[in-house]
């Protein structure tokens, strides 16, 4: 007896089970890159995402059109990065609201401070009485060591045209910013500091429109002077390479835009072009309208979101500078009211105490505008996500 062969497909009174379909592979956003991308591009993809074009025709590993190859260059191809992103983190194009009104209310309010110091230096008889003491009389008065560093800028212009080196400085530090944000190829930043350039020198033309009243004699001319255009122009320049640079370089600029604006700003004191007042109104006006352009900062106005780190050196600058501003401040504040009787009357006996609160008060004034600026750049330009606002502290040195 032969043993009969196993059947090896299934009889036809046999109901056969249903075939299960094989699962559909997962698609990840690699399959969009070629195979040949180092690991360092593939997570550097994370952060820049493919566009959907691509992600649409991608099959296998390499892209169904390579002459459509994703180019960040490429507008239509920023705008997707952008909404990927924003999709993911909206933190990574756009600065935290709350920045965004902290830029509003701080840059509102040195506008407002701009015009209380115009009000009390040329609206009230204290306010002319100290400007014209001051504007008569620093130049005498100045230590030996600012003496020196304030010749250069009221030296006579180096050339035919109105260029002293107040303008060529200036000049050089705008151009220096403007070369930085095109390497960086900021180019909504430089939309950005075209922006603030075109309201402080909107700024200038004041000075044709506010009044000056006549409420006492004086010797220097009783037309308006406030604001001051070079300090403006100085001002100005200094913060828009402020804003241009990156992280590592913002607190060395920030210290460089005080100590220059400070400068310009007495230099045309003691070379009696202007008040005290028009200065620290320039000041003030700069930071203001700074302030209020750094709120609509978003994409690549900030930095990229893979050097987003906390800095010692802006927290630290920043912190000093609005504290020593504020402080500064205070204490200008206060030799003026010590001042203030000799004030109302000229007499000669408060000449000692303006010429120290002029001192004192612009540079006081700049640090403060300077301080709020360098950080108000930073939390608009680099939000973090995960350690808060500014980031984490800086850890005290290991033994």
């Amino acid at each position: 007896m032969t043993d009969e062969p196993t059947p090896t497909t299934p009889r036809s009174d046999q109901p056969s089970s249903p075939s299960t379909p094989a699962p559909a592979p997962l698609f990840t956003p690699f399959e969009a890159l070629p195979q040949s991308v180092s690991h360092t591009s593939r997570a550097s993809s994370i952060v820049n995402p493919v566009p959907s074009q691509q992600l649409q025709h991608a099959s296998g590993s390499v892209p169904a059109n390579p002459d459509s190859a994703f180019n960040p260059a490429n507008p239509a191809d920023s705008t997707a990065i952008a909404r990927g992103l924003a999709a993911l983190d909206p933190l990574a194009v756009r600065p935290r609201i709350s920045a965004r009104i902290l830029c509003i209310v701080f840059g509102a309010l040195l506008i407002a401070a701009a015009f209380g110091v115009w009000w009390l230096g040329v609206r009230t008889e204290t306010g002319q009485s100290y400007d014209e003491i001051v504007v008569t009389g620093l130049h005498n008065a100045l230590p030996g060591w600012l003496a020196a560093a304030l010749d250069p800028f009221i030296a006579d212009n180096l050339l035919p045209a109105p260029l002293n080196l107040t303008v060529v400085f200036s000049l050089l530090f705008g151009l220096a910013a403007l070369i930085v944000m095109i390497v960086r190829k900021r180019w909504l930043l430089i939309g950005q500091a075209a922006a603030i350039a075109v309201l402080c020198y909107a700024a200038t033309f004041l000075k044709e429109l506010l009044p000056r009243p006549y409420l006492i004699d004086t010797a220097t001319p009783h037309a308006n002077s406030a604001p001051s255009g070079h300090t403006i122009l100085a001002a100005t320049a200094v913060i828009l390479l402020l804003i241009a640079v990156s992280r590592v370089w913002r607190a060395a600029c920030a210290l460089i835009a005080a100590v220059f604006s400070s400068l310009i700003g007495l230099s045309v004191i003691v070379g009696s072009w202007h008040r005290p007042s028009d200065a620290v109104m320039s000041v003030l006006l700069v930071g203001g309208c700074t302030l209020l352009v750094l709120a609509v900062t978003a994409r690549n106005g900030m930095d990229d979101p893979g050097t987003r780190v906390s800095s010692a050196s802006i927290q630290i600058v920043g912190t000093i500078m609005i504290t020593a501003g504020v402080l500064g401040c205070l204490y200008a504040t206060y030799v003026i009211w010590q001042v203030l009787p000799g004030l109302a009357l000229s007499a000669a006996w408060s000449a000692s105490g303006a010429y120290l609160s002029t001192i004192v008060g612009v540079a006081a004034v700049t640090s403060l505008t300077v301080g709020l600026v360098l950080a108000m750049r930073q939390l608009t330009a680099a939000p973090l996500s995960r350690i808060g606002l500014i980031g984490a502290p800086p850890a005290p040195p290991r033994d």
